[in-house]
C-alpha cells in the first residue's frame, strides 16, 4: 500500500502521514512531485520480457514522453538474489539531486522515496502501479530495502540515464531506511 511519512529534516520526528492515495498525491503536488497511478493494458506476470512490459504502457510512456520531453525509458529489475543488490542499494542510499527529473513507475514490488524539501524529509513508500516524478535539483535519496524486489519503468530527458549529483549530507543516515525483507 502506497504511503507517505513526513519527518523533520534535523529530527527526523513523525509530523504526519497517510495511507490514502488522493491525499498522498495532494501532499507531493504541493512540494511539486508528480504521483500518479496507471494501468496496464494487459496482465503483467513474474518473468515478462522488457519489451513486453514497455508496451503494456505504451500509452502512459507516450503521453508521459509528449507532455514532459523524456527521450528515453528503460525497465530496471531487481530481486533478493541480485548478487550486486547490496552495492546498487547502497548507490541510491545517499542524498542527491540530478540535472533532470527522475521518474520511476513501479510495475511490480516497492520501493522507498525520500524528499528533502526545505526543513520535511518526505518518506514516499511507492508500490505497483505508482508513478513518482522527482523534479530536477530536489535533493532526495531511494531506498529498495536490503531484499529489493521491484520492476519499474525510467524515464529520461537525458540519453545518458541515472546521472547524480551527490550532496555530501549525511541526512539519509539519520532517518528510517527501508528495511522490508523478502
Amino acid at each position: 500500500m502506497s504511503a507517505i511519512h513526513i519527518h523533520a529534516d534535523q529530527s527526523a520526528e513523525l509530523l504526519g502521514s497517510s495511507t490514502d492515495f488522493n491525499e498522498i498525491r495532494q501532499i507531493l503536488s504541493g512540494i511539486g512531485v508528480r504521483f500518479e497511478r496507471w494501468e496496464a493494458d494487459r496482465e503483467i506476470v513474474p518473468g515478462m520480457a522488457n519489451e513486453e512490459i514497455l508496451e503494456a504502457y505504451r500509452k502512459e510512456i507516450e503521453r508521459l514522453k509528449n507532455e514532459e520531453g523524456y527521450v528515453t525509458v528503460d525497465v530496471i529489475s531487481l530481486q533478493p538474489d541480485h548478487p550486486d543488490r547490496e552495492a546498487l542499494r547502497h548507490k541510491f542510499l545517499s542524498e542527491h539531486t540530478h540535472s533532470e527529473d527522475e521518474v520511476r513507475f513501479f510495475v511490480d514490488g516497492e520501493g522507498m522515496f525520500y524528499l528533502h524539501v526545505e526543513d520535511k524529509v518526505y518518506q514516499v513508500h511507492c508500490c505497483r502501479n505508482d508513478l513518482i516524478s522527482v523534479p530536477a535539483n530536489t535533493t532526495h535519496w531511494f531506498d529498495m530495502g536490503p531484499a529489493p524486489r521491484f520492476t519499474a519503468l525510467r524515464l529520461f530527458n537525458n540519453p545518458e540515464g541515472w546521472v547524480a549529483n551527490l550532496t555530501g549530507s549525511d541526512i539519509a543516515d539519520r532517518h528510517p531506511r527501508f528495511e522490508k525483507t523478502a
